[in-house]
């Protein structure tokens, strides 16, 4: 008798909230308190926003403010930093409300940013492919690929050289391409139909 599927939520498919895009923004700069907004689009259609509140002070946190299916939510997600390794300024960390664990990123399913820990049957969409598949993406994925390496290397600011010599992105991307040009074609075909 045939599994039931469970569909499970994919954390791939979910809104997330980065420290590293807060920092990018600005919002975690010494002894400061911002607000704003935040979106979340995709196909150029804004899919999410909330309002948040970061406050660097003293107790360093973050406050978050949305609407969720048409109920307010209003929470507090504590910060905390960590002297960089380098010496060289600080690295920062979500506490999860709920699990208490330190984190670089929290997931927004049921309607709350927390750790992904704190929630039950969600998987990546690579935990959801079968065998056969993730070994023919292991093997043949560079072919999947070649078009976006391409878009990539074609894109308006892609530097290939700088000062003289090749960069490592431009070589990564040309390597990619290579192996996905020399993937014999017959070799692709018997792997799909066997």
């Amino acid at each position: 008798m045939a599994k039931f599927p469970t569909f499970p939520t994919l954390y791939d498919a979910v809104s997330t909230l980065k420290i590293s895009d807060l920092k990018k923004w600005g919002y975690l700069k010494p002894k400061q308190k911002r607000s704003g907004k935040l979106t979340w689009s995709r196909n150029g259609t804004e899919t999410a926003s909330i309002s948040i509140e970061v406050d660097t002070m003293q107790l360093p946190y973050l406050i978050l403010k949305y609407r969720s299916n048409e109920k307010p939510i209003n929470y507090k997600i504590n910060l905390v930093s960590t002297p960089s390794n380098l010496g060289i300024g600080k690295i920062w960390y979500f506490i999860c409300p709920h699990t208490k664990k330190q984190c670089r990123k929290l997931y927004l399913i049921s309607g709350y940013f927390l750790h992904r820990d704190a929630f039950n049957g969600c998987m990546y969409e690579s935990q959801t492919k079968s065998k056969k598949s993730r070994m023919i993406e292991k093997s043949f994925g560079a072919l999947f690929d070649v078009e976006k390496f391409h878009e990539e290397l074609n894109s308006k600011n892609f530097k290939t050289h700088y000062n003289g010599k090749p960069t490592k992105r431009y070589l990564r991307l040309m390597e990619q391409i290579r192996k996905a040009e020399s993937v014999p074609h017959e070799e692709f075909l018997l792997a799909m139909i066997s």
